[in-house]
């Protein structure tokens, strides 16, 4: 019985930081936020934020810390949410590890700024990484993919896709957003539809835009915590 409580695998956390656009490039391409790893193993890879869980904090608080630490960017003013726990024997060459997984889908992230054990801390493409399969380290790749499907379905079920419009947006301007995380184009006239019909989700402003051309009708986001109907990816 004394031995029954031994712990045989280290516990620590990951981060999969996804928002739209970097640097110029706003909302029009889905980026994942990586730290270049300064010591092995994987030196001079790209890996998530993440690090160990300290005995005397929570998953929840260690996920806070270490983004903070890793990146610069505070976490506790994120909406963090669990991904998933990975835990296969080899997936950490040093030894057994248990890491669990959270997401964050953040519209205006901060820039990055490398912590003392990364010699970087930069956003990348997400179809670059999918293309690269060699330069994200660990088992990361597949952290970040089912990171990224889980994002794909939160706006599918919930209207997050309108905090990365301006206060008032266009529904075409609301559709991009839809068609950068979901990686696929949608018919404009059906999707305008979708959105116009779901309950809650957009509102009308009254207002039109001004100048470019023809005027579109300009819409603020609604009083809806989720969408019913989902807006469906296309098949």
């Amino acid at each position: 019985m004394g031995n029954a409580f031994r712990l045989n695998a280290a516990v620590s956390v990951e981060l999969v930081v996804l928002t739209l656009g970097a640097r110029r490039t706003t909302n029009d391409t889905l980026c994942a936020l990586l730290v270049q790893r300064l010591f092995a193993p994987y030196r001079g890879r790209w890996a998530l934020p993440g690090g160990f869980v300290q005995q005397d904090e929570s998953l929840s608080a260690a996920a806070v810390r270490v983004l903070r630490e890793e990146t610069g960017i505070r976490a506790d003013r994120l909406h963090l949410e669990q991904l998933a726990t990975y835990g296969e024997p080899g997936r950490d060459p040093r030894g057994r590890v248990i890491s669990t997984a959270y997401l964050a889908l953040v519209p205006n992230l901060p820039a990055p700024q490398a912590g003392p054990d990364a010699s970087a801390a930069a956003l990348w493409s997400v179809q670059q990484l999918t293309i690269d399969r060699g330069r994200v380290a660990f088992d990361h790749r597949r952290i970040l993919s089912d990171g990224v499907e889980r994002a794909r379905a939160e706006i599918e079920n919930t209207p997050l896709a309108t905090a990365f419009c301006a206060a008032e947006f266009t529904v075409a301007e609301l559709r991009r957003v839809y068609e950068v995380v979901w990686g696929t184009t949608i018919d404009p006239r059906n999707f305008h539809r979708k959105v116009t019909s779901t309950p809650g989700f957009v509102e009308p402003t009254g207002r039109t835009t001004v100048g470019g051309g023809r005027p579109a009708q300009l819409f603020r986001a609604g009083p809806a915590r989720m969408l019913h109907p989902p807006m469906l990816r296309p098949a």
